[in-house]
């Protein structure tokens, strides 16, 4: 392929028009793509066709191209040929920099937004019927010391997700996804606070303001959810 001029390389004639170069483009780089599942999947016949695309779909440059092809030269040949090969190097760099970022992304989300989630769901998800068993009597020993057992339980969960959380930076395209993370395991930890000053005094406006923490927290985490869904996309 890389003896053939543009418009050999596009498969179209010198007298097509610009939309049939581009349905052409089109139609040979869903064929060419890496990514596509064709057995002719080939980069180095993308990059030919994004240098020929470049040079057929631009007016001018298709004029300059054209007198070229009318009265060759060497000099002109060597530079077309420079250029091919300057594409195939950007084209070969951009996708190594795209493979680098999914693989921190992905190594990310599995050492940190999975194990994370997954404490913070085991503390979000526990606190209703926590709060439901103890509400039968705040001042029974048994029920009360079954509650500080599970504010126990949650800090412990919530230090080994802040361990999680702090164990490697984030990739910048899932930062949204960290900031609701940090902010939901903040939240966290002002609502086990605020549920623990409740065990020492019975003073309902500690609990209520524990609860609302955890609510809060909960949003914040559905909130990382919806980031990471849209960084997906």
């Amino acid at each position: 392929m890389t003896d053939l001029n543009h418009y050999q390389t596009l498969q179209v004639n010198p007298q097509a028009t610009q939309a049939e170069i581009k349905q052409s483009y089109r139609r040979l780089a869903k064929v060419y793509h890496p990514d596509s599942q064709h057995k002719e999947a080939n980069h180095e016949h993308i990059v030919e066709l994004n240098a020929a695309y470049e040079v057929l779909s631009d007016p001018h440059k298709r004029q300059s191209y054209d007198r070229q092809l009318r009265h060759p030269s060497a000099t002109a040949a060597g530079d077309w040929q420079q250029r091919t090969k300057a594409a195939q190097k950007q084209y070969q760099k951009q996708r190594k920099n795209a493979r680098d970022t999914d693989e921190q992304i992905e190594l990310w989300l599995h050492q940190v937004y999975q194990p994370v989630n997954r404490l913070l769901c085991r503390i979000l998800n526990s606190l209703e019927d926590s709060i439901e068993e103890l509400s039968a009597d705040p001042f029974d020993d048994r029920l009360m010391e079954a509650f500080q057992d599970y504010l126990k339980e949650c800090r412990d969960f919530l230090e080994q997700a802040q361990r999680y959380f702090r164990s490697m930076p984030n990739p910048a395209q899932v930062a949204s996804v960290a900031a609701s993370l940090y902010y939901c395991l903040d939240r966290v930890g002002d609502g086990i606070n605020e549920l623990e000053f409740f065990t020492f005094n019975y003073d309902e406006s500690y609990l209520h303001a524990g609860h609302e923490m955890f609510r809060i927290a909960a949003r914040l985490r559905r909130e990382a959810q919806a980031a990471l869904r849209s960084v997906a996309a």
